[in-house]
């Protein structure tokens, strides 16, 4: 296996505002370079969250528009329809294990931060520790992950990500999904993509 973290450099992690072009256009660049070290690994995007809640719908508002774009080959599981969240992540865990061979998995999901960080976009070596934010003890699952800020963190977490406004929300799955399209095209598809248009 190609040592992923060789794509990062010190700090490993990145981030940038949804609304700052050259900084998503960054996380964008360090996206297709992950892509591309492992050209022959299936890619699954797993969209974590439920679209009970305004702030935690931004998974599965990711997946549903990576469905939407097409892409040949790439794996999404999360979606409006059939989210991916607390009761059932286990059990995906399990699917994926069953019915991929050493698939490289990107993990997606929304978190709480500062004030001053909401709207800001993640990507970061290893995995993705689902539920942090809101004190759940769920498995770890990644090589790499995506967080976007939605809202505050620190107090009454399940009632700041009920309360959070769809439209960041919304802007940042926008985001977010034409920048994993983007990346997996410029990566992976070459001439088999040739209707995509981001």
């Amino acid at each position: 296996m190609v040592d992923l973290l060789s794509v990062f450099t010190e700090p490993p992690k990145i981030k940038a505002h949804m609304e700052d072009s050259s900084g998503t256009a960054r996380i964008k660049s360090k996206l297709t370079e992950l892509l591309s070290l492992s050209p022959h690994r299936p890619v699954l995007i797993l969209c974590i969250g439920t679209d009970r809640s305004t702030g935690d719908s931004l998974g599965p508002l990711i997946g549903t528009q990576l469905l939407h774009h097409n892409l040949p080959q790439l794996h999404v599981l999360g979606t409006l329809e059939h989210p991916v969240h607390a009761t059932n992540l286990n059990e995906n865990i399990l699917y994926i294990r069953e019915s991929f061979v050493n698939p490289l998995v990107i993990a997606i999901d929304a978190c709480l931060g500062r004030l001053d960080s909401i709207g800001y976009i993640t990507l970061a070596q290893g995995p993705l520790k689902p539920g942090a934010g809101v004190h759940k003890e769920l498995p770890a699952v990644g090589e790499a992950h995506l967080t976007g800020i939605v809202n505050v963190g620190g107090f009454m977490e399940y009632m700041v990500l009920q309360n959070t406004r769809l439209s960041i929300v919304w802007q940042m799955a926008e985001t977010i999904s034409s920048m994993v399209a983007r990346s997996y095209f410029q990566s992976r598809c070459n001439d088999q993509c040739t209707s995509y248009n981001a």
